[in-house]
């Protein structure tokens, strides 16, 4: 039995040996691990490390170790980035000065072409200074700094007797400076300090072009080279924050808001701050909510985000914007906004068309407060600091 099967089993083993040789030569050798027989795919995955991942491009390899110089491109490669927004050009002060100025001669020009009209007379008896007197008030220039204006200028035409048009002219003009007062401080409170941006509030009622003021002045401020935030505590309005936002972003000037319709005003404005403080930036803007001067509720909350905002640093100016051609009830509106917050300076709007130019005089003689910005139109950059001489001048020509 012994002698059967130990033949059975030699056959049989090598049957197995014979087989396994015969599957070896079939399949050939096997690629070493990490190798690749044929190019890649670009998601073949490379496994025992490789060259693949150190660089954006890999080099494949034979099975026998020899580069193949088949490169395989970035998948990033082929796409663009988004472009970056495109940011408005900002006109530089200077040159916008002298193009609203342009404008204040062509629009608004009636009353000093009046008054020379009546002073440069042959004749300059009781009717003629009565008529000077019914021009300047015309001119929203009030009663006070009327009287005042019409007694100068009658003492020193009958001192000097002059009747020359050049020579009233300068009289006039000299006069009216005076009244306008270039002595008065006009410069906007926006230097940066030590630790802190400098805080601007802006305030005034419903319809007088607030936000858009404050999105000019941001423009005034980045032509000046100034860091800006903007704070968008107008959270009563529709769509005044995104409006404000919009105003920004054409220069490139970020703003907080709240997503909350209705949202604590003075809460936006704390944020704004805290915000502006953290990133170091130069000039923290801040919109209120439009208001009426006899809602006393309204106007003690305004008071309420000016002394939230101080929490954290004092206000440096509050600008109350005033539209010109309101005329003298844009006198009461100055008055009650003044009793709450402290105005250090005014923006007077749309001071063409239908604006008296004398509205300038009487509200810095009712406040004691000076004009510091002047807007003339609807444009981006119709907004520029005002110049007392260069405004009387534009007056007179």
């Amino acid at each position: 039995m012994n002698d059967i099967l130990l033949p059975v089993i030699f056959v049989i083993l090598a049957l197995a040996v014979i087989g396994s040789l015969a599957i070896l030569l079939v399949r050939g050798r096997r690629t070493p691990p990490g190798m690749y027989s044929s190019p890649r795919d670009p998601d073949d995955q490379v496994e025992g490390g490789g060259t693949h991942g150190a660089t954006s491009t890999d080099v494949l390899e034979r099975p026998d170790g020899l580069p193949t110089g088949v490169l395989v491109p970035n998948d990033l490669s082929g796409l663009e980035e988004a472009p970056a927004p495109r940011l408005d050009t900002v006109d530089p002060v200077q040159g916008r000065l002298a193009r609203l100025r342009a404008r204040l001669v062509r629009s608004n020009n009636a009353l000093g072409k009046g008054l020379l009209a009546l002073l440069s007379r042959d004749n300059i008896d009781e009717d003629v200074w009565d008529e000077v007197e019914e021009t300047l008030l015309m001119a929203d220039l009030g009663t006070e700094p009327t009287m005042e204006l019409v007694d100068a200028l009658r003492e020193r035409v009958k001192v000097t007797g002059s009747r020359n048009p050049a020579e009233v002219r300068d009289m006039l003009r000299e006069e009216l400076v005076k009244l306008v007062d270039p002595t008065m401080d006009r410069s906007l409170a926006t230097q940066r300090h030590a630790d802190r941006p400098a805080i601007v509030m802006v305030v005034g009622v419903n319809g007088v072009g607030k936000t858009t003021t404050v999105g000019k002045l941001a423009r005034v401020l980045v032509a000046d080279d100034k860091d800006v935030l903007l704070g968008a505590a107008d959270t009563f309005r529709a769509a005044a924050a995104e409006q404000l936002a919009t105003w920004g972003a054409r220069v490139g000037v970020p703003t907080v808001k709240s997503d909350v319709d209705g949202a604590d005003p003075a809460s936006v404005a704390f944020e704004a701050v805290k915000t502006g403080i953290e990133q170091e930036v130069d000039v923290v803007l801040i919109d209120t909510a439009g208001r009426l001067q006899n809602k006393v509720g309204l106007m003690d909350e305004l008071g309420k985000v000016k002394r939230v905002i101080e929490k954290q640093g004092t206000v440096d100016e509050v600008l109350l914007v005033l539209d010109a051609t309101t005329g003298q009830n844009g006198l009461n509106q100055a008055r009650v906004f003044a009793e709450v917050v402290n105005i250090t300076g005014i923006v007077l709007t749309k001071l063409d068309g239908t604006a008296k130019g004398g509205i300038v005089v009487a509200i810095q003689r009712s406040l004691g407060v000076p004009v510091k910005l002047i807007g003339l139109g609807e444009g981006a950059d119709d907004l520029a600091p005002f110049d007392a001489e260069g405004f009387v001048d534009a007056l007179l020509s």
